[in-house]
């Protein structure tokens, strides 16, 4: 695995976006179905120009693009916000892995860090971060465990299929996790 960079999600990422987001690993977590091309036009296009507040994001490994990531303020988002109930400086994040060639070498508590480090407490300003994997998601909460994010509680969120186990970080947690040999 090489090194692992960032860059924001532009409109020429969305047919590669259309792809990942109709492949099984990542239909299995995340959307409510096969979508087709103007669909996630019409649901990444407002994050790619700042007109809905969630800054999307490719992963890249060795620059090539292998997944998504994305965060946003909590209490941007009023009505998940009123169900989980977060500081104003809080952080929500979402990811997955889209080349399938990518899923279950270890990738993803490095991407976690590394993004959580650059963007969330970096350039972002969060000073905590909360994900949200649905409770029997249990690779998912492995590799946020791996990450450094610890169980914080669980929601029930209108409109989603399973109460979220939600996991929590903050930039004292990361922190002390470099600090520690």
């Amino acid at each position: 695995m090489g090194p692992i960079s960032f860059r924001r999600l532009t409109e020429g990422d969305l047919p590669l976006m259309h792809r990942w987001l109709n492949t099984p690993h990542v239909l299995r977590w995340w959307g409510s179905g096969v979508q087709t091309m103007a669909e996630v036009a019409e649901k990444y296009l407002p994050y790619i120009t700042g007109a809905a507040p969630t800054e999307p994001y490719l992963i890249l490994c060795e620059d090539t693009p292998v997944g998504y990531i994305q965060t946003y303020r909590i209490n941007h988002w009023p009505d998940y916000a009123r169900h989980i109930g977060v500081d104003d400086d809080t952080a929500g994040l979402d990811l997955f892995i889209g080349q399938p060639e990518f899923i279950g070498k270890g990738l993803g508590p490095a991407v976690i860090r590394a993004f959580l480090r650059e963007v969330v407490f970096g350039s972002f300003g969060a000073r905590s971060c909360v994900i949200g994997p649905a409770e029997d998601n249990h690779a998912a909460i492995r590799a946020y465990a791996k990450a450094g994010f610890r169980f914080w509680k669980r929601a029930v969120v209108p409109g989603e299929s399973t109460p979220e186990y939600l996991m929590r970080i903050t930039v004292a947690d990361l922190a002390e996790e470099r600090a520690t040999p």
